[in-house]
């Protein structure tokens, strides 16, 4: 299942996250991962949550961030829920390109996987075709 998050900067998007990542780490029969630019998070998640510092990869653009994705959960059969914050930071700000990524990540991974992404932009930015994952 994806799930958006999406709201202008200062709209609460990350403390969203870092409640809904808490509450799946408690839930969850596997691993939740979270994905950050930079280590911000690393004091407000519970400590069962693997979180990644994207920048340590060297990752940028939407196709290099799906590969990196791919990789992650073919690596890890055990991943219940990943999460990523500031999206549009890692990925830019094109987001038809984002949209096509989210349109790929569900028909591959959206069935095993719960995927949670912050998006800071107005809602009305977003592309149709992922607007009903927006909550």
């Amino acid at each position: 299942m994806i799930k958006l998050i999406v709201g202008n900067k200062g709209s609460g998007k990350t403390k969203t996250l870092i409640n809904m990542v808490n509450d799946a780490a408690q839930t969850s029969n596997g691993n939740v991962v979270c994905i950050e630019k930079g280590l911000k998070l690393t004091y407000d998640l519970d400590m069962k949550v693997r979180l990644i510092d994207i920048d340590d990869y060297g990752v940028s653009g939407c196709d290099a961030f799906y590969g990196f994705l791919c990789g992650l959960l073919a690596g890890n059969y055990d991943i219940t829920d990943l999460c990523i914050d500031a999206t549009l930071k890692i990925v830019g700000r094109d987001l038809g390109a984002f949209a096509e990524m989210v349109e790929k990540l569900e028909a591959h991974h959206g069935k095993n996987v719960n995927l949670l992404f912050t998006v800071s932009c107005d809602k009305s930015e977003i592309p149709d075709a992922i607007t009903k994952f927006i909550i």
